[in-house]
């Protein structure tokens, strides 16, 4: 089975998000050789390449709430983090552009090698929830690459170039298309499954993809016509 999700670096769900799906994932054992696939999905592609307001005022800010109040439900977002076994300090994050980190995280994809994406994914998640870097950092995703495997040399043309750039757009004008406004997003066979849902709220929604996925195939398996059957 295949799950395609859309994402982003600076998204708190996103992160915990992820972290429950690969929960959901382990304890469903047909669901071992799952394919993931993040597509990208900026927040803000307007925002700078340093932070420029501390997180509590950024969130009372964005959603029109009081200094106090953004506070607590940035307490909240984090101990729903903890809960996960992340080391999530989200009060201190500092929000940047995450384009870039975007463009090497299809850089990493465009390798074949699932591994070292989710590697490349896992690292920009931590360095900005964790480490609380700014993901427009150059020398920070260049450090990242190398460390999950990329050729430095190629991390650093990307990083002094476009490349890759029209495919982050393209992933975020699919999202568009599909009526995407907020991420995360999981698409598992033909059922879209929007925010951070519980491990038990995800495990339920793979085993019905998982069940109308094998129902299918058995009904595919064989057609007969006027001309005969043929096994599709």
């Amino acid at each position: 089975m295949k799950i395609t999700y859309w994402s982003d670096y600076a998204c708190p769900y996103c992160y915990i998000g992820e972290a429950r799906l690969k929960k959901a994932i382990a304890d469903v054992p047909e669901l071992e050789d799952t394919e993931l696939e993040m597509k990208a999905f900026q927040l803000d592609p307007s925002a700078g390449t340093h932070a420029t307001e501390d997180t509590q005022t950024r969130f009372a800010h964005k959603y029109g709430i009081s200094f106090a109040d953004a506070g607590r439900q940035i307490e909240s977002i984090s101990q729903m983090g903890k809960g996960e076994g992340l080391d999530f300090r989200y009060a201190t994050t500092r929000f940047t552009n995450t384009m870039d980190a975007h463009r090497l995280t299809k850089l990493a994809q465009s390798k074949g090698d699932s591994e070292m994406a989710e590697k490349v994914i896992e690292a920009l998640f931590k360095a900005y929830f964790t480490d609380n870097r700014e993901l427009a950092d150059t020398e920070l995703l260049q450090q990242i690459g190398e460390q999950c495997g990329l050729d430095g040399s190629e991390v650093r043309d990307v990083l002094n170039s476009d490349r890759f750039r029209d495919e982050v757009i393209l992933d975020e004008r699919e999202a568009a298309r599909y009526g995407i406004r907020a991420v995360p997003f999981f698409v598992v066979g033909k059922y879209g499954i929007p925010g951070a849902l519980s491990v038990e709220d995800m495990k339920r929604a793979l085993r019905k993809a998982l069940e109308e996925q094998r129902g299918k195939k058995q009904v595919q398996g064989m057609t007969c016509g006027p001309d005969g059957c043929r096994i599709g």
